[in-house]
């Protein structure tokens, strides 16, 4: 059987927060980045585009579906605005391919360290709390209840 390595939570918010520092707190070299990598997401299909599958709490619209394969938790998402796709394919990068235990788990800094909250106003920090809300919801469901006494820290911005 063939082992696949997976990078762990904190190596993947290392790993955004090199690639912000490099832009040298340029904001508009860091908006044009959050749009490249919103566009580097695989486009959804249009059947999860339904309310079974937004994230309720955003301006924007965002979808997330997940999908658990070997223990690990993989998310597919989208927005309807460039900005918050590159949000959540921040998100995406650090969470998907994770254990359900590890998204659970996970004290995500990277946020504060490249001080997004500044860079995208209140109202969008405000919605990527509610997608880092959801996708730990969205591991918590999936936690064995033989787990259920680890509380979940949410990492809200």
């Amino acid at each position: 059987m063939v082992q696949i390595a997976f990078k762990t939570v904190d190596q993947h918010q290392d790993e955004i927060i090199d690639a912000f520092a490099m832009l040298s707190g340029d904001r508009v070299a860091t908006l044009d980045y959050l749009i490249d990598l919103g566009n580097t997401l695989a486009p959804m299909d249009p059947l999860y585009k339904t309310d079974a599958y937004l994230v309720q709490g955003c301006m924007s619209k965002v979808w997330v579906v997940d999908t658990l394969i070997q223990e690990r938790l993989f998310f597919q998402a989208d927005s309807n605005t460039v900005i918050t796709k590159g949000l959540i394919s921040l998100l995406l990068k650090v969470f998907s391919g994770q254990s359900v235990q590890a998204i659970v788990e996970a004290k995500l800094y990277f946020t504060e360290a490249i001080g997004i909250s500044a860079l995208i106003g209140f109202q969008r920090a405000n919605g990527l709390a509610h997608m880092i809300k959801t996708l730990k919801i969205r591991g918590l469901s999936r936690f064995s209840r033989s787990n259920s006494s680890i509380m979940p820290d949410f990492g809200l911005v």
